[in-house]
């Protein structure tokens, strides 16, 4: 039986889950870099192992409010096939492993807004929704432009070489 890890995070009061080889760090909140111009979801950018990283206010994409600062807010930062990205979260909460049966498909899959929602893990008395960060990089709007702003400023400058 095939067994899973993830990350168990809080945003508002929901639960919700990204498979642990996906995570790269779990950060305390750090001072970031706001960037003007940039959709209201990107909080700036930081720098996460000497790479430069946008942050995105997941409570801002779920529920259009801004995270509120405090001890519990934390920066999970993850490999997607685009690009780093730091996701600031209400509360990292645990890992937990699943087994195979534990994860059910959800129907909203098709609906553009929640297209990153994978499934859910329905555990004893909790239903954690797993986001699939793949998509949930692609479905945000000017995510392109991002990516494109972080690519120069991973190149040289003149002066570097």
């Amino acid at each position: 039986m095939e067994r899973k890890k993830w990350v168990i995070f809080q945003v508002e009061t929901e639960e919700y889950a990204i498979e642990v080889g996906r995570v790269i760090s779990i950060e305390r909140t750090e001072p970031f870099t706001p960037i003007p111009q940039l959709p209201e979801y990107v909080k700036g950018i930081m720098k996460v192992r000497n790479e430069l990283v946008p942050v995105v206010d997941l409570r801002k994409v779920l529920y259009e409010k801004d995270e509120q600062e405090n001890e519990s807010v934390r920066i999970i930062v993850l490999k997607t096939n685009r690009m780093p990205i730091a996701l600031l979260v209400t509360e990292a909460k645990e890992l937990i492993e699943t087994e195979e049966g534990n994860e059910k498909q959800v129907g909203l899959i098709n609906y553009k807004q929640t297209a990153f929602f994978k499934s859910v893990i329905q555990l004893q008395n909790r239903l954690i929704t797993v986001i699939d960060s793949d998509v949930l990089i692609e479905t945000l709007d000017g995510i392109r432009e991002i990516y494109t702003y972080m690519e120069e400023q991973r190149k040289p400058t003149a002066a570097e070489y």
